[in-house]
C-alpha cells in the first residue's frame, strides 16, 4: 500500500495541553474509497427570462428517513460542488456551520443578473435599473416573509451578520446605553456578538454580564432570568450555538427581558438556515443572520429590527443612498432601511439571497429541520461510538435537541492534525480551531476543537464516511505512542 505524506498547513496556534503528533509516512495508512460519482455542470440561465429558483429540481415526497430516499439524497444533485474529488477521495463536506454550499438555482440567479439586467438600484429610470431595483427589493420582501417580519422595511441588508450586530451596537447602543447599564450575554457567544458590545461598553460605561453553562454544557437559562434587572438594557444571545449545538428558548428569554424593559438581539446565523424562525412568535427586537450559511452568496447579511426601533436609530454609515437631502453644513436622512444602507449595495448577492429563500421555501423549513434532527442524532451517536472522543455540548434527549453539528477532540491528538489528515487522506472537510468562540473554549479548558457540521444535503453515507476516516486518523496518530 502507498505511504501517506501529509502537507501540513502553517497554523499559528498550538495547544500545550494536547500533544501534536509527528506527521510521517506510514505504510498502512492509505484507506482510499472506491467511489464513482458524476460531475454536475452549471447551466446558464436564459438571457430573456429570470432563473427560476422556487424549488429543488427533484424534490418529491419522501419518508424523511436517512435511507436512499432521504432529503439529503434528493437535494444533493442540486449542489454541483459536492460532486468532485478532493485529494483523490470523494469530497465529504462537513463544514456547513462555517459556510454552506450553493444550489444551481442560486448560481443561475446571480449569473442571470449579471448577464441580463446588471445595473445600479434606486437611482436610474431606465429598464435595467428599474428591473434590478425590483429584484433587489423583492429579495428584501422575501426575507421579511421568511422570518415573518411585519413589513419589508424591517429588513436591513448588511455585508454580513457581524456588520448587522455592529450596526445595532453603534447606532442603538451608543444612543441608548448609559453608565452602569447592563448587557447580558452568554459565554458561548460568537466573537461577533461579544466584541462589538465590549467596544460599546467601553464608550458608554455600560457593564457586560456573562451567563455560564450548566452541567449539561448548555447556557444556564434558569440563571439568566435571575440576572435580569432594571439595569438590564439589552440581552444579546445566540439561538443555536455554533460549538455546543444547543438551542436556546429565545422566546422565553425575550419575554423575561421585556418584563424588565430590556431589548433582545438574537444571533440566528445557525438557526435561520435550519429551522422555522418567526420573529413575531419569538418576540424579538433584533435578529441577525448571514446569507452564506443558508445556501446563499457571501457578502450579504441581514438585520431585522422592529420598525419603531429602526426609526429612532441614527445612521451607522454616511454617504450615498442613506440621505434625504445634503447641504454643505448638514444632511437629513432617509427612512429605514435606506438609512442604514449607505453606498451601492450588494445587488447580485441580495438577488442570490432571494433565490436561496425560494429554494429553501420550496423544500420547506419544517421538512429541513425534521430531517436534520434525525441526521444530528445519527452523527452524535456515531461519533460517540469512536473511542477516545470527547464531544462538547448536551446529549440529545427529550430535553435537549442538538443541532446537526458536533465539536469534539481526540485524546492526545491536536484537532488541526485531525482535520488535516481527514482532508488530505480522505477528502473529508471539517473545521478545527476555536470557531470564533475563544471564551467558551477557555471555559471548557481547551483552546481548540474539531467540528463536523451538517446541512440538509448531507446524507447518512457522509457521516459513515467521516467516521471511517476519523477511525483511520486516530489509528494513524496513536500508532506513534
Amino acid at each position: 500500500m502507498e505511504s501517506a505524506f501529509l502537507k501540513i498547513p502553517s497554523f499559528g496556534f498550538v495547544n500545550p495541553n494536547i500533544a501534536t503528533s509527528k506527521l510521517v509516512s506510514r505504510s498502512s495508512v492509505s484507506l482510499r474509497f472506491g467511489f464513482h460519482f458524476r460531475s454536475c455542470a452549471i447551466s446558464s440561465a436564459s438571457a430573456a427570462e429570470p432563473a427560476s429558483a422556487s424549488s429543488p429540481s427533484s424534490v418529491v415526497n419522501d419518508s424523511e428517513k436517512l435511507g436512499p430516499g432521504s432529503l439529503g439524497h434528493i437535494t444533493r444533485p442540486d449542489f454541483p460542488i459536492l460532486h468532485q474529488a478532493v485529494n483523490g477521495s470523494k469530497l465529504v463536506y462537513l463544514d456547513n456551520a462555517a459556510t454552506s454550499q450553493k444550489p444551481t438555482a442560486v448560481l443561475e440567479a446571480i449569473q442571470n443578473y449579471y448577464e441580463s439586467y446588471n445595473s445600479n438600484v434606486h437611482r436610474g429610470i431606465h429598464y435595467l435599473s428599474a428591473r434590478a431595483t425590483d429584484e433587489y427589493e423583492l429579495a428584501r420582501q422575501k426575507v421579511a416573509n421568511f422570518i415573518n417580519a411585519s413589513e419589508s422595511r424591517e429588513i436591513v441588508f448588511t455585508r454580513n451578520a457581524t456588520e448587522a450586530i455592529n450596526l445595532v451596537a453603534y447606532s442603538w447602543g451608543l444612543t441608548n446605553l448609559r453608565p452602569e447599564d447592563e448587557i447580558v450575554l452568554t459565554i458561548a457567544e460568537h466573537h461577533s456578538n461579544i466584541v462589538p458590545w465590549q467596544l460599546v461598553a467601553q464608550k458608554t460605561g455600560a457593564n457586560l454580564k456573562f451567563l455560564e453553562l450548566t452541567e449539561d454544557e448548555v447556557p444556564d437559562v434558569g440563571k439568566l432570568k435571575e440576572m435580569l434587572s432594571k439595569k438590564t438594557k439589552l440581552v444579546a444571545v445566540h439561538h443555536v450555538s455554533n460549538m455546543l449545538a444547543s438551542v436556546l428558548p429565545v422566546d422565553e428569554i425575550a419575554s423575561w427581558a421585556h418584563d424588565v424593559g430590556a431589548k433582545v438581539l438574537v444571533d440566528a446565523c445557525q438557526s435561520v438556515p435550519h429551522m422555522v424562525v418567526d420573529v413575531k412568535k419569538l418576540g424579538l427586537d433584533f435578529l441577525v443572520a448571514s446569507s452564506h450559511k443558508m445556501c446563499g452568496p457571501t457578502g450579504i447579511g441581514l438585520l431585522y429590527g422592529k420598525s419603531d426601533l429602526l426609526n429612532a436609530m441614527p445612521p451607522f454609515l454616511g454617504g450615498g443612498e442613506m440621505i434625504a437631502d445634503v447641504f454643505l453644513d448638514h444632511s437629513t436622512y432617509a427612512e429605514p432601511p435606506s438609512r442604514f444602507e449607505a453606498g451601492t449595495p450588494a445587488i447580485a448577492e441580495a438577488i442570490g439571497l432571494g433565490a436561496t429563500i425560494d429554494y429553501l421555501s420550496g423544500i420547506g423549513m419544517e421538512r429541513i429541520h425534521d430531517y436534520e434532527v434525525e441526521l444530528a442524532n445519527y452523527l452524535y451517536n456515531s461519533l460517540r461510538s469512536v473511542p477516545n472522543i470527547r464531544i462538547y455540548g448536551p446529549d440529545p434527549s427529550r430535553v435537549f435537541k442538538r443541532a446537526a453539528l458536533c465539536s469534539f477532540n481526540v485524546e492526545d491528538v491536536h484537532p488541526t492534525d485531525v482535520a488535516t489528515f481527514l482532508d488530505q487522506q480522505h477528502g473529508v472537510a471539517v473545521r478545527s480551531g476555536h470557531h470564533c468562540a475563544q471564551p467558551l473554549h477557555r471555559y471548557l479548558g481547551i483552546n481548540a476543537s474539531a467540528r463536523a457540521s451538517l446541512h440538509f444535503y448531507n446524507t447518512k453515507e457522509d457521516v459513515d464516511d467521516f467516521i471511517r476516516a476519523l477511525t483511520d486518523t486516530i489509528s494513524f496518530f496513536t500508532s506513534f505512542k
